[in-house]
């Protein structure tokens, strides 16, 4: 390989902290809050122009779309972003859950009053570059923007970006699933010009299951068995015709998947239709590919729509989602790796900082929370070897591949931020390594949050 050698140069330090949170996602926002709530002085630093992360940016707006009758709930900040959106407008009654779908541009607007209302320091449009370390100690970060590279000194970091990226440069293990194992990422978009009433009644009149989920490519699955006989805004056979009539390559027998919500203006959201093998989130180069690609799928699968499905004749793609979705890159190898008998039966934990109902979804596998089990998360998942004064909140935490399943979706994210902006706050507050911290004392704090722990 050919390189270059940099000259030395003198990096400015723009802004000192007592909590960095990096990423802004379910996880980094939850956490960035949490923090500001237990009384630290928390900064911000988003590479996008908004907050939100998954929600917003890619347009996942199905939030808590596994919510049933008998779902146990973490509460806390993650129920406080629903309740929030709705107070503001920006959420709509979910099509296959007790639920809400958030409204990826109206959260946008959420997620900036929660931030000012807690007194957060947001700094967005700046990319993570590298950590500052000394030693085996994180001190801060160096971010890259029109600004030029710039320094964020802080006490406590949190690596909230979902790849491990400020953990992995660190120098902290990690690990990574082969390209060809990984789970699809998506493109995801949006459709107006739907006739509502021609949409439903043609739902209606052919409903679909979770069951119908099999049958060819992305949708073999495992279920429990209670799933398969409860409705999913499943669509497929659209798809299936417009590869009998030329229209789509059959070898594109991936696209097919749910709706979200199908709103009175004509709105058909979050269209998670497109799902694509082999693209890698750590490797910028593959994900501009994906995104092409995605783009080109999303417009076949919208003429497909248009020509079979009902109330859609007249359908306009509105937007894409403003980056591809990735759901598989990194986790740390942590003090505690969560493992596959964690997801499946119940984990406990005396480091617990939240529960997530039993809602697996990843790999091959879908269960859904409708029977009042859940998993308890451990603090310990989120504390990288080798690093100190790090915590990895979210998706790229510890766990093993039927964990990651379970605790990848962004309401168990936004329980593991809100478990690390307590602990980082009370780790500034107390002068204590982050490894030695009376977790009593961070569960007392998350409790008086409104988070069951329990």
């Amino acid at each position: 390989m050919t390189t270059i050698t940099e000259p030395a140069r003198e990096t400015p330090i723009i802004h000192r902290t007592g909590v960095l949170v990096v990423g802004s996602g379910p996880a980094g926002l939850a956490a960035a809050l949490a923090a500001a709530r237990a009384g630290a002085e928390v900064t911000l630093v988003e590479r996008f122009g908004c907050l939100g992360g998954n929600i917003t940016a890619v347009g996942v707006e199905g939030f808590a779309w596994y919510r049933h009758e008998q779902t146990v709930e973490a509460g806390g900040i993650g129920w406080e972003f629903e309740e929030r959106a709705k107070e503001a407008g920006a959420a709509t009654p979910e099509s296959q859950s007790l639920s809400y779908e958030l409204d990826s541009e109206g959260f946008k607007l959420v997620a900036d009053t929660l931030a000012e209302e807690a007194g957060i320091h947001v700094m967005m449009h700046r990319a993570f570059a590298a950590p500052i370390m000394d030693g085996d100690r994180i001190t801060g970060i160096i971010t890259e923007s029109k600004a030029g590279r710039e320094a964020i000194l802080a006490r406590v970091v949190i690596d909230a970006t979902g790849d491990a990226d400020v953990a992995h440069r660190a120098g902290a293990p990690t690990r990574m699933t082969p390209r060809e194992g990984m789970m699809a990422a998506s493109v995801m978009f949006h459709l107006a010009g739907v006739d509502k009433r021609a949409f439903m009644a043609g739902v209606q009149a052919d409903p679909q299951t979770y069951k119908d989920w099999g049958g060819g490519g992305e949708w073999n699955i495992e279920t429990s068995g209670k799933e398969d006989d409860m409705f999913s805004p499943f669509i497929h056979k659209p798809f299936a015709k417009a590869i009998e009539e030329g229209l789509i390559p059959p070898h594109l027998n991936t696209i097919a998947g749910t709706w979200g919500a199908m709103h009175d203006t004509g709105e058909l959201t979050y269209m998670n239709l497109v799902h694509l093998d082999g693209v890698d989130g750590t490797d910028p180069d593959s994900m501009t590919r994906g995104e092409i690609e995605g783009r080109r799928q999303a417009m076949l699968a919208i003429e497909a729509l248009r020509r079979h499905m009902p109330g859609c004749a007249t359908a306009r793609l509105r937007n894409f989602g403003m980056t591809i979705g990735i759901r598989d890159t990194r986790k740390i190898d942590a003090v505690y790796n969560m493992t596959d008998a964690d997801a499946r039966e119940q984990g406990r934990f005396e480091d617990t900082i939240g529960i997530y109902p039993e809602f697996i979804d990843g790999y091959g596998i879908l269960i859904l929370p409708t029977t009042g089990r859940y998993m308890q998360i451990p603090y310990r998942s989120m504390l990288p070897k080798g690093v100190r004064g790090l915590l990895v909140a979210g998706r790229s935490h510890g766990a093993s591949r039927i964990a990651h399943a379970a605790t990848r979706n962004m309401a168990c994210c936004a329980v593991m931020g809100q478990g690390a902006g307590v602990a980082a706050a009370l780790s500034v507050a107390r002068n204590s390594d982050l490894s030695g911290l009376d977790i009593s004392a961070v569960q007392a704090e998350l409790d008086r949050q409104g988070v069951r722990l329990h």
